[in-house]
């Protein structure tokens, strides 16, 4: 079985530990390190490679926001779970744009933790549990205007309508179901809207299709 690798990034010690914790005791992930800050975690993540890391926003030194758009801009393998409070959600739309994979809850059940996990290092992308979905839709309503995204011009109308259906929350059976097609089309279907957008994963899809419109807040998943 071939191993997640995770590094934790948290300026808490508990906090690491328990994560720590949780998560070694899961077959096929294995934790490569500990950061106590935004900076730790930049260099740990450029020498250990990890394929997800647990990262907090607010960290001294460097920030979790300034860390995650760093960490992704250097290599755009690494997913990033934003660890967050719902008193912090100012900074989730910031998140979003520096190239998050999902977020949790620090006081996240263990068994969404490790699924969490398991999600983005697949590159799925962590939309479909209810706080980010509601987290995006909030922030879509406060966003700054944004230029449509790079690259919306090239979609087929097709592939229009499965990142429409992508930011409403549906996942690759519902899709298929939907739209009367096998799910391996589906999966070509997202991937090339990922390509052409210049998307790292189904979350900065989800960012593009309300930037540009496609859908709204509080749309409904079912037309």
């Amino acid at each position: 079985m071939e191993h997640v690798s995770v590094l934790i990034a948290d300026d808490q010690a508990l906090v690491r530990a328990g994560f720590r914790s949780i998560l070694e005791a899961q077959p096929g992930i294995r934790v490569i390190g500990e950061a106590a800050d935004g900076r730790d975690a930049m260099a740990l993540a450029r020498v250990r490679h990890p394929d997800v890391v647990l990262m907090d926003i607010q960290m001294p030194d460097i920030d979790g926001l300034e860390a995650t758009r760093r960490i992704v801009e250097a290599d755009d393998s690494v997913a990033v779970l934003m660890l967050t409070t719902f008193d912090l959600n100012e900074y989730v739309y910031e998140a979003l744009r520096a190239g998050a994979s999902g977020f949790l809850l620090k006081d996240v059940l263990p068994e969404d933790l490790v699924a969490a996990v398991r999600v983005v290092a697949a590159g799925d992308g962590l939309i479909a549990p209810t706080i980010t979905k509601r987290l995006i839709e909030q922030f879509a309503r406060s966003a700054p205007s944004a230029t449509p995204p790079a690259g919306l011009e090239e979609l087929t109308p097709r592939e229009v309508e499965v990142l429409t259906l992508v930011a409403r929350g549906l996942s690759n059976g519902e899709l298929a179901q939907e739209l009367v097609i096998s799910e391996a089309t589906v999966k070509t279907h997202v991937k090339r809207v990922l390509a052409k957008l210049g998307a790292r994963d189904r979350v900065q899809a989800v960012v593009a299709a309300y930037e540009a419109g496609l859908v709204t807040p509080g749309e409904s998943a079912r037309r």
